[in-house]
């Protein structure tokens, strides 16, 4: 692979335009696929990212497509953004128009990168997790609210990372990602919540709700043989004990962990928002799933995807729930 490779980001929403973005700034020959409201207003606009470390990087000159033959045509690498639901569908571009290229998955869940390989045999399909949030500022301005380096499984791969974006190999990469899945249990309660995420962290109603669905979710990985792996600063088991804390010691020692700002809310909270389907299925559901094989209930896992799945079909955005509103 060359030293610089031709790459396209399959997905230009908040996480493909933010990494896009910061790989192109940093001088990769880069593409985006994405919608028509994004590609105009990138087009018209540029395209500025900003994080909670003073980031401040306007680009102006873009490749963003909206047709995947040309975005894809001669591409080394795609780097696939696309929601869940549509992996199916960008795996079929891929094989018909970049077959050759290496695939890395940034998407969240655990089922993607296994649903690539299987339509695209051969292919140098990769797992990788992002623990970094990203919100939409407004059609083409994106702003990275929390830190971390993305995870990448690990093997042979043209170095990607920059000052402002790191991408390191992990050995462990399906650990990591149902440890991430677990974390992003939390994407519910966000979206949900209509909170922004720093605010909901100080609530402690809030932090065990939280506690409790990953407690949930941590005896149904147990009973299935699963071990997941940290994609923060504390073992995944910890984490229900941490956000139980009073309010005064959690922040003490979640400023230890994770870098947070205001702006911060969950993905799924901005897909209610926009009136898009959610990856409840991906996150939720993949635990419901677990526990059905299991012969193990999940209710508080099962609740969330219930409410969201209502929030979804009322189509009104977050609805502004309390942690009453939401315990079975």
């Amino acid at each position: 692979m060359k030293t610089r490779p031709q790459i396209t980001v399959a997905g230009a929403g908040s996480i493909g335009c933010f990494v896009g973005g910061l790989l192109a700034h940093a001088g990769h020959d880069l593409r985006f696929l994405g919608r028509e409201r994004i590609a105009t207003a990138c087009k018209n606009n540029g395209l500025r990212l900003s994080d909670y470390a003073n980031l401040d990087v306007h680009l102006r000159e873009l490749s963003f497509h909206t047709d995947a033959a040309t975005a894809l045509d001669g591409a080394d690498m795609v780097l696939v953004c696309v929601k869940s639901g549509a992996t199916g569908q960008i795996a079929g571009d891929i094989s018909q128009h970049a077959p050759h290229a290496q695939v890395i998955s940034l998407q969240n869940g655990v089922a993607n990168a296994d649903l690539l390989r299987a339509h695209l045999p051969g292919a140098d399909v990769r797992a990788a997790v992002v623990p970094f949030n990203v919100v939409s500022k407004d059609a083409c301005a994106f702003h990275r609210a929390t830190s971390g380096d993305i995870l990448v499984e690990a093997g042979p791969m043209a170095d990607l990372s920059s000052a402002s974006l790191r991408f390191v190999p992990h050995e462990n990469i399906q650990g990591v990602q149902w440890g991430k899945l677990l974390i992003n249990l939390g994407n519910a309660v966000n979206a949900l919540s209509d909170m922004p995420l720093l605010e909901q962290l100080q609530i402690r109603a809030w932090r065990r709700l939280l506690a409790d669905q990953m407690a949930e979710a941590l005896r149904v990985l147990q009973v299935a043989g699963i071990a997941p792996a940290r994609s923060t600063a504390a073992p995944p088991a910890l984490i229900p004990y941490i956000l139980r804390l009073p309010t005064p010691l959690f922040r003490r020692v979640a400023a230890q962990m994770l870098t947070i700002d205001a702006e911060a809310r969950s993905s799924m909270w901005e897909d209610l928002m926009h009136r898009r389907p959610t990856e409840i299925d991906a996150l939720q559901g993949a635990i419901l799933d677990l526990a059905g094989k299991h012969g193990r209930q999940a209710p508080l896992n099962a609740r969330m995807r219930a409410l969201i799945k209502d929030a979804e079909a009322a189509g009104h955005g977050p609805p502004g729930l309390s942690p009453r509103d939401i315990r079975p």
